[in-house]
């Protein structure tokens, strides 16, 4: 695990080629990307819409040191390219549901050692950029660590593989909210509980995103916030 700002010249390489090709695919907003704190501890939680969304944004995190947690059938597929990639900059593999102890162990190693995670509770894509339900799972990173987690949303890419057809770059726009952290609770946390402080956290990130995008967090006004503190 990279634990300084330095990338090796294999992922100075890599980096730069997935920046480039990136950029040829969407017209990018990345303004607010700025707002992103230049060291850790941090969770950088992200909402998932189609596959080339994670080398655009963390080719444009860099230099920052972020490792991300992605699925374990695409990080242990080293047959792959994108396998590959992916186990150049130290991905962490994680099972469907919930992150297994051995992700857990790497995650929180990664978060005392002052870096970054990213990682989106989702979980899966949703390919026309509304908000699916999260997975109570996502957030066991931030109960174990107690590292804030900041959102970083991002929207209108969600029509680029038919923009890409008539050769056309498609807007992609990232907005940056809120650190915040979770409140301790008295309670037992269990998994009805971890549900509720994950739809919470699925909230901070609906209020980012234009009203067409919140899907199943449309309804703001549900949206309590007694299990979160904000920095």
């Amino acid at each position: 695990m990279r634990s300084n700002n330095r990338l090796s010249f294999s992922q100075v390489i890599v980096a730069g080629f997935l920046r480039s090709l990136t950029a040829l695919m969407f017209r990018i907003d990345a303004g607010q990307l700025s707002k992103v704190p230049a060291n850790g501890p941090l969770i950088i939680i992200a909402n998932h819409v189609h596959i080339p969304e994670i080398p655009t944004l963390y080719t444009l995190l860099l230099p920052r040191n972020v490792r991300g947690m992605v699925m374990a059938e695409h990080v242990e597929n080293k047959q792959r390219i994108v396998g590959r990639i992916l186990n150049l900059f130290g991905s962490i593999p994680i099972q469907r549901g919930e992150p297994s102890l051995a992700s857990l162990r790497l995650g929180l190693q990664t978060l005392a050692e002052g870096n970054m995670l990213l990682l989106d509770p989702e979980g899966t894509r949703s390919h026309n950029g509304c908000l699916q339900k999260g997975h109570a799972g996502a957030i066991l990173m931030a109960l174990h660590s107690e590292a804030p987690l900041l959102p970083v949303v991002h929207y209108g890419s969600e029509n680029y593989i038919s923009n890409l057809r008539k050769l056309r770059r498609t807007n992609l726009t990232f907005v940056v909210g809120q650190p915040f952290r979770l409140k301790a609770t008295p309670k037992p946390v269990t998994g009805e509980l971890r549900q509720e402080i994950t739809d919470q956290v699925m909230y901070q990130m609906a209020r980012l995103l234009p009203p067409q995008y919140r899907g199943v967090y449309a309804n703001l006004e549900v949206a309590r916030q007694d299990h979160l503190i904000f920095d």
